[in-house]
């Protein structure tokens, strides 16, 4: 064979050989691979729609509780507690859930719902704290609820001192806000009150106010709190309720100790000096108190 000739053929198979490892084969495709990316997960309602009937108020903290199934360790705290602890209430207080596994709290359908129960003889209940060591000074606290019913329910939305020093500042020396109580022995009948060394239920000083209100007990409604410097007042559905000054009550401590943080309380008493005080009717339980949210603003 003449030797250019060969010299060609060679070229041509090496040529071949080479494309062919550089993937020249049709099962193997050059073009690289595009990964389509994730659709974006759905957002919550942006916090800044959510509007203070007050000017110049600002959302700093809120639950709308519209995620889970349980309160959020980050922001709660269950209390725990035996029968007679305070105000002789008959429930127990317990972390989330009774012995058997029955919740106390839970979140369902846009709600935090506290539950009442009876079980192996012994009541059972919750008593939850929001930002128990931080609170807040001053502002405008709300929360809408809807009330149960039943001789012997006590439901309550308040407020105590931050990391309060029992000894050197005990109760009611260092303060209490209730912005929302009832008794099912006096249905539909919303309080609030302040409680101070000079100013408290022990002397019959405590300042408080009543106001009865269309089915308390089975609808929601918002219960409010402003609480600046100098005064405090609540409110039902934008109703004036309560309203207390310092220059009414005094500037000293025993008569106005707020001025340090306090953080909020939601529970559901059974019984007691007051949510007992005409018996109890345990045909009533189980109960429900239920939240459709918590708010905090501020200046």
């Amino acid at each position: 064979m003449n030797i250019r000739i060969l010299t060609t053929l060679l070229t041509l198979i090496l040529g071949c050989t080479t494309f062919a490892a550089c993937g020249g084969d049709d099962n193997d495709d050059p073009t690289p691979t595009v990964v389509p990316e994730p659709e974006p997960e759905p957002q919550p309602e942006p916090d800044e729609d959510i509007k203070c009937p007050f000017e110049a108020y600002t959302l700093v903290w809120n639950d709308e509780f519209n995620t889970g199934t349980e309160l959020s360790s980050r922001d709660w705290r269950h209390e725990v507690q035996a029968d007679h602890w305070v105000n002789n209430e008959l429930q127990n207080y317990v972390n989330r859930s009774s012995p058997s596994g029955r919740a106390v709290t839970e979140v369902k359908d846009g709600t935090l719902q506290i539950h009442c129960f009876k079980e192996n003889g012994k009541i059972y209940s919750g008593r939850v704290y929001a930002h128990e060591h931080q609170g807040w000074q001053n502002g405008y606290f709300e929360a809408r609820i809807k009330l149960p019913s039943g001789k012997g329910t006590w439901p309550a939305f308040w407020m105590m001192p931050v990391d309060n020093n029992w000894s050197s500042n005990p109760w009611p020396m260092c303060g209490e806000i209730d912005i929302m109580e009832e008794v099912g022995v006096v249905p539909n009948e919303v309080s609030s009150s302040i409680h101070t060394q000079d100013y408290n239920h022990t002397k019959n000083t405590q300042k408080t106010n009543a106001m009865t209100i269309t089915r308390a007990e089975g609808d929601f409604h918002i219960y409010s709190l402003l609480w600046t410097a100098d005064a405090i007042t609540t409110y039902v559905d934008g109703q004036q309720q309560l309203a207390v000054t310092k220059q009414q009550l005094g500037s000293g401590h025993n008569q106005w100790p707020f001025h340090y943080p306090f953080y909020l309380i939601l529970n559901l008493a059974w019984g007691g000096d007051w949510g007992g005080m005409q018996g109890v009717d345990e045909s009533a339980l189980p109960v429900t108190m239920e939240v459709d949210y918590v708010r905090v603003f501020q200046q």
